[in-house]
């Protein structure tokens, strides 16, 4: 367990005591909050740990909404636990995570004293990911779209790479426009060059499109065999990843 860190003057984040693999140092709770607000808004607040939760409320307070970005567990195994201390409803685009709330809808606005939110939806990662924007400030919540370091798993079948992709691009878009300077990750720092970071998504990914390309060229006609080509220099303990991640891009380039 760390300590909260505040981030901007509406976010500030405290980690999960559950590094790993796929979580990097740990599930980042998010906590946000309008200046001079007596309530808040928590975001995946993360594995059913006690220590974590208690810390979590030490920082938030008074609870009026959880969010959630998507269902991995990582994020929402405290669902219930959260629920129940906090008496505060929930939402996600997931039914299963929404508790006296209807789901997340892609565009909607959230305000809470105050603090307001877009609804970003940002499939890829999983069918039901989202990001939120923060509208007064150019902060965007991604979830596990895009991490605070390395990149993101997208993995089939839950996972899909065409809308991965279109969804990298809602969030490039968001660049341009101004809104979206600095991403505050499902895992990892913050990311506070988000245009570098998203372009470097994008290129990984369409690098590795390629790489599949040329294994499927040379006669690796499943996944493992393009895994153990493509992904050679990859830690094998990550290879059972990366064969859902290369069925999604086989999809991909099938589709196309």
């Amino acid at each position: 367990m760390v300590d909260a860190v505040t981030v901007t003057e509406r976010a500030s984040v405290v980690r999960a005591d559950n590094p790993g693999i796929m979580t990097l140092e740990g599930t980042n709770t998010w906590i946000l909050r309008e200046p001079g607000a007596a309530r808040s808004v928590v975001v995946d607040p993360g594995p059913d740990d006690a220590a974590h939760l208690d810390a979590v409320l030490e920082v938030a307070g008074e609870v009026a909404l959880v969010l959630y970005t998507h269902h991995h567990g990582d994020h929402t195994d405290a669902f219930a636990a959260f629920g129940e201390r906090t008496g505060a409803p929930a939402r996600a685009v997931s039914e299963r995570f929404c508790s006296d709330a209807p789901p997340l809808v892609d565009g909607e606005e959230i305000d809470v004293d105050g603090l307001r939110l877009e609804v970003v939806l940002t499939p890829g990662h999983t069918r039901d990911s989202a990001c939120l924007r923060l509208l007064d400030e150019p902060s965007v919540l991604t979830g596990d779209t895009v991490l605070g370091r390395g990149t993101t798993v997208v993995a089939h079948p839950d996972g899909a790479l065409g809308p991965y992709l279109d969804s990298l691009a809602k969030l490039r878009q968001l660049v341009e426009e101004g809104t979206a300077g600095r991403l505050l990750p499902g895992h990892g720092p913050v990311v506070d060059d988000a245009a570098a970071v998203l372009d470097q998504y994008v290129d990984h990914r369409q690098e590795r499109l390629d790489q599949v390309r040329a294994a499927v060229k040379a006669g690796r006609t499943t996944p493992r065999a393009v895994v153990e080509h493509v992904y050679a220099d990859v830690d094998p303990v990550l290879w059972d990843a990366a064969e859902l991640s290369v069925r999604a891009q086989l999809e991909y380039l099938q589709e196309a």
